[in-house]
């Protein structure tokens, strides 16, 4: 990674300005996920509630959609350990965790969508409107 591409890439990992702060407040490396994002906590509690502060950085793009529901759980202090110390119970009903698709080829189009049918509607989705339909 360049000096520039550091010092002002917000939008590809830490920055410098993020790496002096995990520096400054002594943050240790708590895990990884699997997909390569980082979590770090502070050594002693300086919280306005007594509580560590804990930190995310991403491994590329910066979407807070792509941190796992036992991570988040982690980052607001509703677990007290880490998932690398007590993972979460999955369910079997349960689906894996999906980052926000919106915006990409892989989001969720309905049936009769433009962007599901490649541009174009399929006649009998449309029906004109009428005051005498309505």
């Amino acid at each position: 990674m360049g000096i520039l591409t550091q010092f002002f890439g917000w939008w590809d990992g830490a920055t410098y300005g993020t790496s002096f702060t995990l520096w400054r407040r002594r943050a240790r490396l708590v895990g990884k996920d699997e997909q390569g994002n980082r979590y770090f906590e502070e050594r002693t509690a300086s919280g306005p509630d007594g509580n560590r502060r804990r930190w995310v950085v991403y491994h590329g793009v910066p979407e807070a959609s792509r941190v796992t529901p036992d991570w988040h759980g982690w980052l607001h202090h509703t677990f007290a350990d880490p998932p690398t110390l007590a993972p979460l119970k999955r369910r079997s009903w349960e689906k894996d965790h999906l980052p926000n698709m919106t915006g990409t080829p892989l989001a969720y189009h309905p049936p009769g969508s433009l962007a599901a049918t490649n541009g174009k509607a399929p006649a009998e989705a449309y029906e004109a409107w009428t005051p005498e339909n309505a």
